[in-house]
């Protein structure tokens, strides 16, 4: 079985930069990428759509293609989001062996001290650090400590073993807010170009933001 990449979020709605990144991250990693909705984000405000109607988006979002996945795993659990519990379910399913690569946005990075069990994930699974290219942030002195002697520059590396690695994954910045999607629903304006044609085709699939205001 190949490594697995993993990009969680609410995806309310999912939208063209969530896409973008997940292609560019399975392209340059040579692994699928599952897309993770949050069932109670533990870092966030809760969704506005309800899991089955991020779902349907998804589903629709992502049709006709296999490179992208959707993994409902976390809207299984009643229970907030953590990512250390995904990881350690992912880990009893697939075993010890297999390579997963958890991709985060540079701003999620370095928070990372501020989540549950955050050391521990190390010991789970890889991290890609969603980048802009030539971008170099600043981390917390903590978990830069932590991330120096586990930098790698080469995404092979990644493959080579379980868990442990950090990469820096330039990818094309697209700067698309969720939040502005959802408020241009609520207002009636058109959200062409900004989130997936399947959505558009579907106007009942984003329905759920026109009554938001």
């Amino acid at each position: 079985m190949k490594p697995i990449a993993i990009l969680g979020g609410t995806f309310d709605p999912v939208h063209n930069g969530h896409l973008r990144v997940a292609l560019e991250a399975s392209d340059a990693l040579s692994v699928p990428v599952r897309l993770l909705p949050a069932h109670v984000p533990p870092h966030r405000p809760p969704p506005v759509a309800s899991p089955a109607q991020r779902v349907a988006m998804l589903r629709a979002a992502l049709a006709g293609q296999d490179r992208v996945q959707l993994d409902t795993r976390e809207l299984d659990r009643a229970e907030p989001s953590f990512t250390f519990d995904t990881l350690h379910q992912m880990r009893a399913e697939f075993g010890a062996q297999l390579p997963l690569i958890l991709l985060l946005g540079a701003d999620a990075f370095a928070g990372l001290p501020s989540w549950h069990r955050w050391r521990e994930l190390f010991d789970l699974t890889h991290i890609a650090v969603l980048t802009r290219p030539g971008h170099s942030g600043s981390l917390p002195a903590e978990l830069a400590a932590v991330v120096a002697v586990r930098r790698t520059e080469s995404a092979g590396a990644l493959h080579a073993s379980a868990a442990g690695k950090v990469l820096d994954l330039p990818v094309t910045p697209l700067e698309i807010s969720a939040s502005v999607i959802r408020a241009m629903l609520a207002r009636g304006r058109d959200p062409r170009w900004l989130v997936p044609d399947a959505l558009l085709a579907d106007p009942g699939l984003l329905d759920v933001y026109s009554h938001t205001r």
